[in-house]
This record gives structure tokens, C-alpha cells and sequence, in this order.
């Protein structure tokens, strides 16, 4: 059922996804801690609004790559730049510039989904959706390794090396998650487009693809009503620890430990709750099953609000986004074309996922002009009113996703008459 160079490509993009995701940590834990200490809390809103115009510009440099390098050299190009840029900042932190860690926040925003996603739309070109189901969980688990050992070296390290030093290890991480994507692509040889798609004849960007087809839209706006309650709960949960943890490094030293906890969560799920539901429960029945807990998380976070309820809100977001959510809606991508995998699920799964941020923050930053301060309940009352919204999207979605796949099953049972 596996070629071993599938097999070994699986495992050589899993290590690149721990590498990355561990150096992910350390931007994550820095970064908020240092622009919370620059700017407060009460201003992460404005820093998220910044996050959708540099992604666009970004993604439309992914794009004119893509067009003319091909997907193996695109990724190469834009994981070391990245590195460059995260190294860069570093030495402007390190000489006083405190507006780095806006550019830093904003830019840890960018370039982890733009790369994640270039390695998601490598393994939905590579495999089957019955090989899938099985390798998923499993590689999101490998990388989650990553994510765990990050999340508890910022926890030990923060405070003897200092804040600004961990951004190295961001920049550090980069060389050897390019040089593992590069050998997956190598064994599993590079996804190839149609005639129509080559070059970006539809486009650089991927939105006459996204748009044209209903099934599309319908996974972004799945992302979007994700992301408005993400952004809440990451705000209040950002809030409630700003009040109880004044002290910069003791806070990064949280955010490790935090990051460690929420990881460790995330890849005993991907371990045993993904491959099993992936196997056994339809892909319906997990869709709808993961907006009901964060409607339960809210509704909990609203009655109790305090630091191990925020926490534990945003804890289940994210161990659930990064494990049983990720591995069932990439999913979604398996029945579709190159530029749907590589051009228009980066607008999805990377523009759709920061502008959903991006846009319910600018939504609060207009709240705040009439109201000065948003009462802490709004947040937890916003999640779940989207979680509810979400639950219908999805409804709707899994009823396409089936249509689909019971059309390429018949196209594939009448190729093998044909031939």
C-alpha cells in the first residue's frame, strides 16, 4: 500500500515540520512577550490588523516562485529568506530598535503558515486519500515533537539567555527543516501542473481558482468562522496572563511551558484519537463533533473567567486545530487539482487563516473607539456564537467533500475499465 519512497518522503517532510514547529516556539513565545512588553496587551488587536496586507504581498511573491520555479525551489527560497529576516530582526532588537517586535510579531504571523501549508499541499499531492488517513495523524505527531521539545526549551532557557536570544534558534531551525523538504521532494519526486495551470496562467495568486469553485469557498469560510474564534480566545487568554504575570521573563517562561502542555496534548491526539477517528468515524461526525467542545469552552470561560479557564479555552482550540481539525480538513484537498493544492488552499489555509485574525481584530479595535475597554465576556460570547456558525459551514461542507469523492471513486472504477 506504501512505496518506501513514500514512506521515507513521509518521514523526511514530518522531520522538516518538527524542526520548523520547533522553531516556531521560540518566535511565538518571543514575540508575544515582547511586543506585549513594548506595547500591552490591550494592542496585539492592532498588530493582528497589520497581519492580512504583508500576507498578501507575500503570498503574491509565493506565487510569481511557484509560476517560475517550481514547488521544490519555492520552498528552499522561502524558508532561508524567512531565516534571514528572523536573524535580521534579532540584530535590530539587540541594538534598541523596539519596533522589531512588531515586525517580528507580525512576520511570525506570515511565515509559518505560508511554509506549513507548502508542506500540507506536498503530502495532499503525494498521497492517496486512504493513505492519508492513515499518515496524518502520524505526521502531525512527528512534528508536534518539534513543537514540545521548542515549547520546553523556551520554558528552561527564556530566563538565563534572555528573550531576544531565542529568535536565533527560530533562524537556526529553518537550515535543517529546508534541507529534510528538500530530500522529501526529492524521493517523491515534485507535483507537476496541468497545461492550463502551468506558469500561473490562472494566476499568480490562486483567487480566479478560489472563487470559481463553491466547494472552495465553502473551506474558506470554514477558516474564517475557525480563525474569529481563535483570535478571541487568544486575546482573553493573552489578557488574563498580562494581569497575573508582570515580569517579561517569567511570562516568556510561561508561554513555553504553556506551548509545552497544549503540544504534548496535541500529539497524543494525533497519535492515537486521529488515525482511530480518521479510520472509524466519518469525516462528518468529526467536523461537527470539534465547534461543539469550543462552544462548551466558552460557555465555561463566560460563567468562570479566570486564567485556568482561559487557558484551558484556548488550550482545546489549538490542541484540536493542530491534530483531529488539521488532519480531517486536509482531507478536503485530496480530490483536487495542483493549483487548487498549491496556490488556492495557501489563500485559504494562510490568507484565510491571519485576515479571519486580522479583520475580527480590527472589529474590536473599532469597539474599543466607542467603548474604551471590551468587557473580558464579549470574547468567550463571540467564540461561541462562531462556533455555531461553524457547525452549520461544516454541515454543509462534509455533504460536498462526500459528492466528490464518490464522483472520483466512479471515475477511477471507469479508468480501470478503460484501460
Amino acid at each position: 500500500m506504501f512505496p518506501r519512497r513514500i514512506i521515507f518522503a513521509a518521514i523526511s517532510i514530518s522531520i522538516a515540520a518538527s524542526f520548523l514547529l520547533c522553531g516556531y516556539e521560540f518566535i511565538r513565545a518571543v514575540s508575544n512577550s515582547l511586543f506585549v512588553e513594548s506595547y500591552g496587551a490591550e494592542n496585539l488587536s492592532r498588530a493582528m490588523v497589520a497581519v492580512p496586507p504583508g500576507l498578501v504581498l507575500l503570498l503574491y511573491v509565493y506565487g510569481i516562485l511557484l509560476s517560475r520555479l517550481g514547488a521544490t525551489r519555492t520552498l528552499v527560497i522561502t524558508s532561508l529568506l524567512s531565516g534571514a529576516l528572523i536573524f535580521g530582526c534579532y540584530i535590530a532588537l539587540s541594538r534598541g530598535v523596539h519596533f522589531a517586535s512588531a515586525i517580528i510579531y507580525v512576520f511570525r504571523e506570515a511565515y509559518i503558515v505560508i511554509i506549513i501549508e507548502q508542506f500540507w499541499s506536498f503530502v495532499n499531492s503525494t498521497l492517496t486519500s486512504a493513505q492519508a488517513k492513515r499518515i496524518n495523524g502520524p505526521f502531525c505527531a512527528v512534528a508536534s515533537v518539534g513543537s514540545v521539545v521548542g515549547g520546553l526549551l523556551v520554558a528552561r532557557w527564556a530566563e538565563p539567555l534572555g528573550t531576544q536570544t531565542l529568535l536565533l534558534f527560530t533562524a537556526g531551525s529553518l537550515i535543517p527543516s529546508t534541507i529534510f523538504s528538500a530530500i522529501a521532494y526529492r524521493l517523491a519526486g515534485e507535483p507537476k501542473p496541468t497545461l492550463e495551470e502551468a506558469g500561473g496562467l490562472r494566476g499568480h495568486l490562486g483567487a480566479r481558482t478560489l472563487f470559481s469553485s463553491r466547494y472552495l469557498v465553502f473551506i474558506a469560510l470554514l477558516i474564517l468562522s475557525t480563525q474569529v474564534v481563535s483570535t478571541v480566545f487568544d486575546l482573553r487568554f493573552n489578557g488574563l496572563v498580562e494581569s497575573e504575570m508582570p515580569d517579561v521573563d517569567a511570562r516568556t517562561a510561561f508561554y513555553g511551558s504553556f506551548s509545552a502542555v497544549l503540544n504534548s496534548c496535541a500529539a497524543v491526539l494525533q497519535l492515537i484519537v486521529v488515525p482511530l477517528a480518521l479510520r472509524f468515524i466519518s469525516v462528518r461526525a468529526i467536523h461537527l463533533s470539534i465547534p461543539t467542545v469550543h462552544l462548551l469552552s466558552g460557555l465555561a470561560l463566560t460563567l468562570r473567567p479566570s486564567l485556568r479557564t482561559g487557558a484551558l479555552a484556548y488550550l482545546l482550540f489549538k490542541a484540536f486545530d493542530y491534530s483531529l481539525f488539521r488532519a480531517a480538513k486536509e482531507l478536503f484537498y485530496m480530490p483536487l487539482s495542483y493549483d487548487e493544492r498549491y496556490r488556492a488552499k495557501q489563500l485559504i489555509d494562510s490568507f484565510g487563516y491571519r485576515s479571519a485574525k486580522g479583520g475580527s481584530a480590527g472589529i474590536i479595535e473599532l469597539v474599543r473607539l466607542g467603548v474604551k475597554t471590551v468587557p473580558g465576556a464579549a470574547f468567550s460570547i463571540t467564540a461561541m456564537v462562531m462556533a455555531g456558525l461553524w457547525a452549520s459551514i461544516v454541515a454543509n461542507l462534509t455533504t460536498q467533500y462526500q459528492q466528490l469523492e464518490k464522483s472520483a471513486k466512479k471515475l477511477d472504477i471507469l479508468s480501470k475499465f478503460t484501460v
